[in-house]
């Protein structure tokens, strides 16, 4: 096996990260695609602003997609680092962060479900440092990774729901996407709230003691630790 090649920072480029890289390089792709006025640039068909919502929902999904391969390439190369483990659920928060404020940006999601979805992020990740800080690993959770499926499904429903070709389909199943898009929405909504709890609820030692040099809080550590590498294949939280 070929040694990861190392960048001008001094940073191990393997495979896994240059695809982590890639999907964090092409977030302004996908909000271009889905935000810019691009087929008047190229003075394209009509066609073409029909299917701008359905080009956007299709990168964001490749974009998506891209987590599992990375993982898969850490595993299988036995390829796991310490940047990679940083890089890439900072990578997913910055693309569901992005979908986010682009809904926002074109009145189709009010502004607090994005607030919820992004202050849960900001809240779980200082709850990781404290932990980080105290020698203590909070492991992924079913949660997380539930929350991540449904804010994915969401945001790609949600990009599309308005398009030309759902409404020339007609008004009943206009309707019935209006309530799926909706309802996915507000199951991701819950999941997030749930997910967040839950990482208040495995830090409460961290957040309330045993503090640094304890016993208790050094071989819950090491537990947490040995979960979170068994868990290595999903970093998503």
């Amino acid at each position: 096996m070929s040694a990861p090649r190392e960048s001008a920072i001094g940073v191990n480029l393997n495979a896994a990260n240059t695809v982590t890289l890639i999907r964090m390089v092409l977030i302004p792709v996908f909000l271009l695609v889905l935000l810019a006025d691009w087929p008047r640039w190229f003075q394209a068909p009509a066609l073409f602003y029909q299917l701008r919502p359905w080009l956007a929902a299709g990168v964001f999904g490749v974009l998506a997609a891209t987590d599992g391969v990375d993982g898969y390439l850490a595993r299988s190369r036995n390829e796991v680092t310490t940047f990679g483990k940083f890089l890439d659920p900072l990578a997913d928060k910055l693309l569901v962060t992005a979908a986010l404020l682009a809904l926002i940006e074109m009145s189709v999601l009010p502004a607090w479900i994005g607030f919820v979805i992004i202050a849960r992020e900001f809240i779980v990740s200082g709850l990781r440092m404290v932990a980080s800080a105290e020698g203590s690993v909070i492991a992924a959770s079913k949660y997380g990774k539930l929350k991540t499926v449904l804010q994915i499904a969401a945001i790609l429903l949600f990009i599309v729901k308005d398009s030309t070709a759902i409404a020339n389909m007609g008004p009943d199943i206009e309707a019935w996407f209006q309530v799926t898009a909706w309802s996915v929405m507000g199951a991701a909504v819950v999941m997030t709230i749930v997910s967040m709890v839950d990482y208040f609820i495995h830090a409460k030692d961290v957040l309330v003691g045993p503090w640094s040099g304890s016993p208790d809080l050094v071989e819950s550590s090491v537990i947490a630790q040995d979960d979170a590498d068994r868990a290595i294949d999903d970093l998503t939280d």
